[in-house]
């Protein structure tokens, strides 16, 4: 209780324990990047050879899951230590290689452990000691995995946005973020929105623009937020990526036909929504002299 009350009453220790504490989840989320589609490929070669009848040759290898086995060196098979798995730290003490083979670890690892306890840290700030910072640090750790797995498989799995869409309901219920009814609402109208789009775009061209995995963390963005920021969310996000688009085909002669994933922009606009959605809708209808 002591402990409860000092974090209460001294926000800047607050702010610096979340921000430690997003370091360590940073290094899970990692895990979570790495093997929830790995995961999610074994799951579906098991459900296509089942319907083949035919053997799974994986049978007899151990399991993969979040929790085990323990991570190791993808050139060399080391097991990774604890004390070679401390967030950031131990990335720069080991110059960005594996300690036992040297080989070169992704830049991936120590960005996403550092935005994660960043972004718990603005989170902590903006909120203060209370159950809506609690809330929020999942919604965004949540984001920032999706959006990571996003840009490396262009997927968004269902096993972290539909949770995403019910807990976002769950916290409307006691309206730490939006009321239920613009919770609900939100959620309805950020998935038709997307699909409606997503169907009038394929008449007109006979493509797909994007995966219903959009549809659905639209749906659980407008859960989180209410109905009342899905615009903000959508014009924001659109924005940022056809800028990056444009720079991208510009400046890194990216091909205009090769598929850019639009989930981490919803993400990030969904995350700013949560945090300053209310300024930035006031904001908006200043400039519209409403």
């Amino acid at each position: 209780m002591a402990l409860l009350e000092l974090l209460a009453n001294s926000p800047a220790l607050f702010v610096v324990l979340v921000v430690l504490l997003g370091l360590v989840v940073g290094s899970f989320l990692n895990v979570v990047v790495y093997r929830l589609p790995l995961m999610m490929e074994r799951e579906w070669r098991i459900q296509f050879l089942e319907l083949l009848g035919q053997a799974n040759p994986d049978a007899g290898k151990p399991a993969l899951s979040l929790w085990g086995p323990r991570s190791q060196c993808p050139q060399c098979g080391h097991l990774i230590a604890a004390v070679e798995n401390i967030p950031l730290l131990s990335y720069l003490l080991q110059g960005g290689r594996c300690a036992h083979c040297r080989a070169a670890i992704g830049v991936q690892y120590p960005l996403v452990e550092a935005l994660s306890g960043c972004l718990a840290g603005i989170v902590a700030w903006k909120f203060g000691f209370g159950w809506p910072t609690a809330a929020a640090l999942i919604f965004t750790w949540v984001l920032l995995a999706a959006s990571v797995i996003d840009l490396r498989q262009q997927l968004l799995p269902d096993d972290l946005v539909l949770p995403l869409l019910w807990l976002g309901l769950a916290t409307a219920l006691f309206g730490l973020f939006a009321d239920l009814p613009s919770a609900v609402v939100g959620a309805m109208a950020g998935y038709l929105a997307l699909w409606s789009v997503y169907q009038v775009f394929r008449l007109l061209t006979g493509k797909e623009g994007m995966g219903y995995g959009d549809f659905k963390l639209l749906a659980a963005l407008g859960a989180w937020t209410g109905w009342q920021h899905l615009v903000a969310i959508v014009i924001l996000s659109s924005l940022v990526g056809a800028v990056l688009g444009l720079v991208l085909v510009l400046f890194r002669g990216r091909d205009r036909r090769t598929p850019m994933p639009f989930g981490p922009f919803l993400a990030a606009a969904g995350w700013i929504a949560l945090l300053w959605g209310e300024t930035i809708d006031r904001a908006y209808l200043n400039w519209l002299g409403l």
